[in-house]
C-alpha cells in the first residue's frame, strides 16, 4: 500500500470492498457457502453470536489498520533515531 494514499481514499476503498462483499453475499444467497450451512445447522442464537464475533474480529483488524495509518502519518514529522556505534578501546 502506498504511503501517499490519504485516509479519505482508504475509507472510500474500504467502503467499496464492503459493498462488493455484500453483493457477493446477496448473489450466493443464504443457503450456499459455509456460513449458510452453519446457519442451517445451528440455533438462531448461536448464529447471532457467531456473526457478532465475526464483526468484532473485523473491527479489531480495522483498529490495527488505523494504528498503522496513524504511524505512517506521524513518521515524516518525527525523525527516527538512529543507533550509533561507539567504540570502546
Amino acid at each position: 500500500m502506498s504511503e501517499a494514499k490519504s485516509i479519505p481514499q482508504l475509507e472510500a476503498r474500504v467502503a467499496e470492498l464492503e459493498e462488493r462483499l455484500a453483493d457477493m453475499d446477496a448473489r450466493l444467497g443464504e443457503e450456499r457457502g459455509l456460513m449458510g450451512l452453519v446457519e442451517q445447522m445451528m440455533p438462531a442464537e448461536a448464529v447471532r453470536h457467531l456473526r457478532t464475533a465475526r464483526k468484532e474480529q473485523l473491527l479489531a483488524v480495522r483498529s490495527v489498520l488505523d494504528a498503522w495509518i496513524g504511524r505512517l502519518e506521524r513518521e515524516p514529522a518525527e525523525p527516527r533515531r538512529r543507533r550509533e556505534d561507539i567504540s570502546i578501546d
